[in-house]
């Protein structure tokens, strides 16, 4: 599985790391994402997604089931 948001779509950025001689190598900036479980109420059952923290503390103020629809997904299939 990508790293990747389930809800967001947020995934890892190019980046350069630069040294203090401003020397410039490149390097990932990964996403923090976690694994957890919400409650689906219109489902009625826990839903176990791969989010950013960002989307977690979104979901505190949006519903699960709005949030899944303006991101395409179908929750049946977690």
């Amino acid at each position: 599985m990508a790293r990747k948001c389930q809800l967001t779509g947020k995934k890892a950025n190019n980046a350069f790391a630069i040294s203090h001689s401003h020397r410039r190598t490149k390097k990932l900036q990964e996403v923090n994402l976690q694994w957890k479980r919400i409650w689906w109420a219109e489902g009625n059952r826990w839903v176990r997604l791969r989010l950013s923290t960002k989307a977690i503390k979104t979901l505190e103020t949006k519903n699960l089931s709005a949030f899944a629809r303006e991101a395409g997904i179908n929750l049946s299939k977690f």
